[in-house]
């Protein structure tokens, strides 16, 4: 158990990792550099991270992680009108503009292995918090009768969520934001579209 004190250490530890990693790429940052920008010595290092690169490449993914839902915010967590499920748009690409091929979890996901239970636990955990805001989002819109009385809330969610990873995937291979653009702005606005009616059978 970390004192206060242990805990901020190793905290401005991760954030400091996570910033190189940003800006150079998970393989371009070793541990001296990490201990250079944080005036901590091998050993406070190693007492915090005691696989080394390993364990703090893991608790970087986990911070960042929680990074990626927090710049959503308070957006994601309020989608209960047309006009708020606008704003957090506006806010997916604004993020995803600024950060490009420096996407966080994109840069570190790549270079861990996903096979892992340890990473793909984090990787999981994040994707179902973010589809749970998404679909508690739609769920608000289709009790207020704003969006179809009969959508599949989890079916919506998930395909909103496809849209923004699928497109910020293909944001990272080829530096065009109309994939995310187009992508999630498709697959909001199929929320708008009503039920269709229904018909009588002969």
């Amino acid at each position: 158990m970390l004192t206060a004190k242990g805990a901020a250490t190793r905290q401005r530890i991760v954030e400091s990792a996570a910033r190189l990693i940003r800006d150079r790429g998970p393989a371009k940052v070793g541990l001296d550099d990490i201990r250079a920008d944080t005036s901590t010595s091998k050993s406070q290092l190693f007492h915090y991270f005691p696989d080394g690169k390993a364990d703090l490449l893991l608790a970087v993914a986990r911070h960042e992680a929680e990074q990626v839902l927090a710049e959503q915010q308070p957006m994601l967590g309020d989608l209960t009108s047309w006009p708020k499920w606008e704003a957090w748009r506006q806010r997916v690409i604004e993020k995803y503009d600024a950060q490009r091929d420096k996407c966080p979890l994109t840069a570190l996901t790549a270079q861990l292995n996903m096979a892992d239970p340890a990473v793909r636990e984090i990787i999981t955990e994040l994707y179902e918090e973010w589809q749970g805001h998404i679909a508690a989002g739609v769920r608000a819109l289709k009790e207020s009768g704003e969006t179809a009385a009969d959508i599949d809330v989890d079916n919506a969610a998930i395909e909103i969520l496809t849209a923004i990873t699928g497109g910020a995937a293909m944001l990272q291979a080829t530096g065009r934001m109309s994939y995310l653009e187009v992508s999630l702005r498709e697959s909001v606005n199929a929320l708008r579209r009503p039920a269709p009616a229904a018909t009588d059978t002969p």
